[in-house]
């Protein structure tokens, strides 16, 4: 019986709704499509370099036969690729076998049948189809779900800017801020680590068994096999890498890991800070006909996306801190504890899919409420103390702080008379007393409102 009910992983189960996108590019269907299209584009290599002399050029209708092959792969080849496998017990040979079999009646590719797979050993077709895998998943699936959180807070910094809230430092009342800089703050960091993913270019290599090009060397001495080698993996659209064991040693793919978990950090922070908010009361949350916050207190609204969030984004972060730790990691020249690791890409990235589309869903959810958060400031005029004290420094009035501090700390907050008391009593200029009298904990907040607009 398959069903998502009887699926192993959630991934699958679950959440298969989704991590659908992802399917495309990390699934083992993915891997073999990759391997195959590496595997024709060597070929076609091969027989289009005068310096190849072993193997001359295919007309272009078998050029053309070759990579709309690899271009049409479909399920049903996938699964001949599986099924000739299952006797081959190695899944890079059974992908040559399939090709052999697939053109078996083309007299060009048949007559070229050796030249398929030539001179590589498995890591140089599966490094290449793990590096056009990552790309992919990353540009066209992952690097979209961020902007669109991105663009929410954005949206939340703009239409927020100036509406002003209490900040908590360590828990406590403290300077307060806008609201809407609060969002611009996770957007900038968003933006920075989601550049910082995205720059991570991924490394190849088609170099043979122990990274010498000596099988190529041995069969064709007449190739500069660096440059063919250079020219091959940048055509694919991956930064060369010159020096390599048997693998690829897998540093870009473990800089991808690293920024993607940085990146995610960031999440864990904005979904929990955007829980707190709610727990407040600054936020309230859309509420959608018929779902229900709890089985049994009728008037819950659970801040359940965050929470979802944050707990899908701690399970991609332990397997993606993993993967970048061990996969740069090979005993001498190749051991095969990466193949394995590698597998499960998609399943890392699979549980951000999840994080980021909780995350993004509860943002549309959130509606400031104004009110509530006038409350808390309205509360607070403890918080002012900073500022009087700071102007207070400023016109060299001796023991400045440690007077607010006897007026303010411990005290479980002063009154606005009471502050206004203590200010009139001041050496001040009567401009500065004025200002410091027109100070409310709404109007404190700087700059706040600029830097939520981007100025």
């Amino acid at each position: 019986m398959s069903s998502p009910l009887t699926a192993l992983s959630p991934l699958d189960g679950r959440y298969a709704g989704k991590t659908r996108a992802l399917q495309e590019h990390f699934s083992e269907f993915a891997l073999i499509r990759e391997r195959v299209a590496v595997e024709v584009e060597w070929l076609l290599a091969l027989a289009a370099d005068p310096a190849f002399e072993p193997l001359g050029p295919f007309s272009p209708a078998t050029t053309a036969e070759l990579r709309a092959a690899a271009a049409a792969f479909a399920l049903s080849d996938a699964e001949r690729v599986k099924a000739i496998e299952a006797t081959t017990n190695h899944d890079v040979k059974a992908v040559e076998y399939w090709l052999r079999e697939r053109f078996a009646g083309n007299p060009e590719v048949a007559a070229a049948a050796e030249f398929i797979h030539f001179a590589c050993t498995s890591e140089d077709i599966n490094n290449l189809a793990h590096a056009r895998m990552l790309q992919g998943g990353r540009d066209r699936v992952l690097l979209p779900a961020i902007d669109a959180i991105v663009e929410r807070l954005e949206a939340l910094a703009r239409a927020h800017a100036s509406l002003a809230m209490l900040s908590r430092t360590h828990g406590q009342p403290a300077t307060p801020t806008t609201l809407g800089k609060e969002m611009a703050n996770f957007a900038h960091r968003l933006k920075r680590a989601r550049g910082r993913f995205a720059a991570v270019r991924m490394l190849g290599k088609v170099n043979g068994a122990t990274g010498n090009f000596n099988a190529h060397v041995a069969a064709a001495p007449g190739v500069d096999w660096p440059r063919f080698a250079e020219r091959f993996v940048t055509g694919l659209g991956i930064e060369y890498n010159p020096l390599t064991i048997q693998i690829e040693p897998h540093d870009a793919l473990a800089e991808a890991f690293d920024a993607a978990a940085r990146l995610n950090t960031i999440l864990v922070d904005l979904d929990r800070d955007a829980w707190g908010y709610i727990s407040l009361g600054y936020f309230t949350q859309k509420v959608k006909a018929g779902e229900v916050g709890s089985s049994t207190m009728p008037h819950k609204v659970n801040p359940i996306d965050f929470e979802n969030s944050e707990g899908n984004l701690g399970l991609a972060n332990a397997l993606l801190r993993h993967l970048a730790e061990k996969l740069p990691i090979s005993r001498w020249q190749r051991d095969l504890t990466d193949s394995t690791v590698l597998r499960n890409v998609g399943v890392a990235f699979g549980y951000c899919a999840i994080a980021y589309d909780a995350c993004r869903r509860g943002l549309e959810k959130l509606e400031a409420n104004p009110r509530r958060i006038a409350e808390d400031l309205d509360g607070s005029w403890d918080v002012l103390a900073e500022a009087v004290q700071t102007v207070m420094r400023a016109h060299r009035i001796p023991g400045s702080y440690e007077k607010l501090k006897a007026l303010t700390r411990g005290k479980g907050g002063i009154s606005r008379d009471e502050l206004h008391a203590f200010i009139r009593s001041l050496p001040l200029s009567e401009a500065a007393r004025d200002r410091l009298l027109a100070l409310t904990p709404a109007s404190y907040t700087g700059l706040a409102e600029r830097l939520a607009r981007g100025g």
